[in-house]
């Protein structure tokens, strides 16, 4: 086989074997096929697509590229959990202790945030001293002993997914759904877990923004996950407005606290339980949500968190103190320049806003601020009054502010009116 025949054939909108696909992106992880090689390649088949079962060779090629995780040691289910990515989205910070505080085994590989849409790693790393660069027996041990993990991907799982993604970035082509579907199944393949929810993110602050492109990629997740044997379902939730209140790393992480106290907002608790209770389901020992905010209100979950904490070296004083997170000194306040109420509040321009704090990265090598972010007082619906507090910023100089500021601003629409959206769209099973 030849690289370049292979590009050529999917330029031309014919379907690739499972050895053409094989050939090709082993040949990249090995060096045999070239960068620009495979930007080509990537660009043919965002414009041409895929077939369904070139998808699947494509998502098993890419996740066994390198370590797959073996959990045969343990007997039960292994449940996992994929957001598409979006703003304010702290989920896996909650959702894991909760279904760990239930009996469930949870190992969680997260990953780092890039633009406008967080990482999960980069929010629990906020925690002083929390390791989330574990060895595949320090991932074990962690998992034997509390019963969740969370942690980073190691350095040789899927890496055929790592620099597929690097090239996609540059080269425009993140949005294709058969490169979405590979990136996310081939990262699961590669974990060793069995039983999958997919929260699938859909408007302003998504990379779906149509609903069509939404339940697409909600329905290849699904019913690829079935035909490669695993339990498998999706959650189409909105991501027009933040989820939650908070938005930057350490303030996630104390919003992820209160909600473990059962003290949460209602949209990030409702996804949580939605979540929760469909993971049980597909696991064969179903739970209601209202026995799973049990868990939040008696403090079994919250629990299950500190031993999490401990176990990856993390401070657990944190949970009681979250003063003890990092925090940017100064702090604006926006207040309203009308009154109404909040018609639309957009959740890219309060993620590029946390961006311009130095709370994300632009680029993947850039470090971040912890200790920056927005907390959001009115959220769409809620009534205002000329003056009123809309949003604090939290930030370290005046140049961050100035442009963060322009964003937020930029973010709130005030109204006489709001039409409310449903917060889970829909579900897929």
């Amino acid at each position: 086989m030849i690289p370049v025949e292979i590009i050529r054939k999917k330029r031309d909108g014919y379907k690739l074997s499972k050895e053409e696909i094989s050939y090709f992106i082993n040949g990249y992880v090995n060096g045999e096929v070239a960068d620009y090689q495979a930007s080509a390649w990537c660009m043919a088949v965002f414009f041409r697509g895929m077939e369904k079962d070139e998808i699947l060779s494509l998502v098993e090629v890419v996740g066994r590229s390198g370590d797959v995780l073996d959990l045969n040691d343990f007997s039960e289910p292994k449940l996992d959990k994929h957001s598409t990515g979006g703003v304010g989205d702290k989920v896996s910070l909650v959702l894991v202790p909760l279904m760990a505080s239930c009996g469930f085994l949870f190992p969680k590989m997260s990953g780092r945030g890039l633009g406008h849409s967080g990482g999960t790693i980069d929010k629990i790393e906020s925690i002083p001293g929390f390791r989330t660069a574990l060895s595949l027996d320090e991932f074990k041990d962690v998992l034997k002993k509390v019963g969740a993990v969370i942690a980073g991907q190691t350095a040789n799982l899927a890496p055929a997914d790592k620099k597929l993604y690097a090239l996609r970035d540059v080269t425009a082509t993140v949005e294709s759904i058969p490169l979405i579907v590979s990136s996310i199944l081939g990262k699961k393949i590669a974990s060793g877990t069995d039983v999958w929810v997919f929260d699938v993110k859909v408007g302003k602050g998504a990379f779906m923004k149509e609903m069509d492109s939404a339940r697409e990629l909600a329905r290849l997740l699904v019913s690829i996950s079935k035909e490669m044997g695993k339990k498998a379902a999706a959650l189409i939730t909105d991501m027009n407005q933040p989820l939650g209140r908070k938005v930057g790393n350490s303030l996630e992480v104390e919003e992820a606290i209160e909600t473990l106290r059962g003290e949460g907002p209602p949209d990030l608790t409702k996804v949580v339980l939605s979540l929760g209770a469909r993971l049980s389901s597909l696991a064969g020992s179903p739970i209601s949500e209202e026995d799973l905010i049990k868990k939040l209100l008696d403090g079994s979950a919250l629990e299950k968190f500190r031993e999490i904490v401990e176990a990856q070296g993390g401070n657990p004083e944190v949970i009681d103190n979250t003063n003890l997170l990092e925090h940017a000194p100064y702090k604006f306040v926006l207040e309203a320049e009308k009154d109404g109420v909040i018609s639309s509040l957009d959740a890219e321009r309060i993620g590029m806003a946390v961006v311009m704090l130095g709370g994300g990265r632009k680029r993947k090598e850039d470090e971040i601020d912890r200790g920056v972010g927005v907390v959001l007082l009115k959220k769409e619906g809620d009534s205002v009054e000329k003056g009123e507090p809309l949003a604090e910023i939290f930030y370290r100089s005046r140049e961050s502010l100035e442009e963060a500021l322009r964003l937020v601003k930029m973010a709130y629409e005030i109204d006489s009116f709001y039409k409310k959206r449903s917060l889970i769209y829909e579900e897929l099973v």
